[in-house]
């Protein structure tokens, strides 16, 4: 099988000899060999592993993403982040804590964002209706 794995930057992976490829959805992991119907799915922060046609184990870490199988031979993989390696124990607990890391961040940013937003509207609407001008603004 072909294996490409790219971010809007760069294709991080790209291999002819794929035998197996496992990946993590939200909901649990799976396994795509030669020949798996067409497919699309949301990918979790985790560690894409495949082996190739050797035998050899390979890995790259994804931020997350979407996995697609097209025709049984070809898996594709788009992702904001990835980054390939060849200890396992090292993506697992360094990449993959950075890349949680990051999400929650921008969690808390997008959150902090959307209250300053209602604010902004509430303060907005306060002084296009006369009535709320002299209202306490609530807590």
């Amino acid at each position: 099988m072909r294996l490409t794995v790219t971010t809007p930057l760069e294709t991080v992976v790209q291999v002819e000899d794929a035998v197996h490829v496992r990946a993590e959805q939200p909901c649990g992991a799976f396994g795509v060999l030669s020949g798996h119907a067409d497919f699309l799915t949301v990918l979790a922060i985790s560690v894409l592993t495949w082996r190739d046609s050797r035998g050899r184990e390979r890995y790259v870490a994804v931020r997350g993403g979407m996995l697609s199988v097209r025709g049984g031979e070809a898996v594709l993989v788009a992702t904001p982040e990835a980054v390939p390696g060849e200890d396992l124990q090292r993506l697992e607990s360094e990449v993959l804590a950075r890349f949680r890391r990051q999400l929650e961040e921008e969690r808390e940013a997008h959150t902090e964002s959307q209250r300053l937003h209602i604010a902004a509207i509430r303060q907005i609407m306060r002084l296009l209706r006369p009535e709320m001008r002299h209202a306490t603004p609530p807590g």
